[in-house]
């Protein structure tokens, strides 16, 4: 079964633009958010053994203890 979803006819030129030919708005759609998770999955892990990922965590505790501080 089929969903509506309302948008901006501004939106809607837009994805009209980005539609290829043979393309329904749902293989559109679908096609956008395919490319999302793909491009989550290629930045997945840039952190890896950079240490950065604990060193946010660290500022962010820091961050936690200071503004509960005041």
């Amino acid at each position: 079964m089929g969903k509506t979803i309302r948008v901006e006819d501004s939106t809607h030129s837009a994805l009209k633009a980005m539609k290829g030919e043979d393309e329904t708005f749902d293989d559109l759609l679908f096609r956008l958010i395919d490319e999302r998770r793909e491009s989550v999955r290629e930045g997945a892990g840039l952190w890896k053994g950079s240490g950065a990922a604990e060193k946010a965590r660290e500022m962010r505790e820091e961050m936690k203890r200071t503004v509960g501080a005041h």
